[in-house]
């Protein structure tokens, strides 16, 4: 079943190479979506794909990269769009 997700990161996660962790993460599981840095800086996620593939991102991101210091991430689940193709940094 096809689900799609918001996410809020919040911590240590601008400049720790959160955004291209999720980017190869996402596209190794065949999902859509983006994730770009805010200016309050916290990493927002917008994926949509199998629920279970969905669930092991989120899971991916509360570990996060090496440098990175996750303390929240905010779990918005919202019904799918056909607005993706596939998975993007954007700035």
């Amino acid at each position: 079943m096809k689900v799609r997700v918001h996410l809020i990161v919040q911590g240590i996660v601008q400049g720790v190479g959160l955004r291209y962790f999720v980017l190869r993460h996402a596209q190794e599981m065949g999902i859509e979506g983006y994730v770009k840095n805010l200016f309050s800086e916290e990493v927002e996620i917008e994926a949509q794909g199998e629920r279970a593939m969905v669930e092991v991102l989120i899971q991916e991101i509360r570990v996060g990269p090496r440098f990175a210091h996750i303390t929240n991430v905010d779990v918005q689940w919202l019904s799918p769009e056909n607005s993706f193709s596939g998975f993007e940094v954007r700035e």
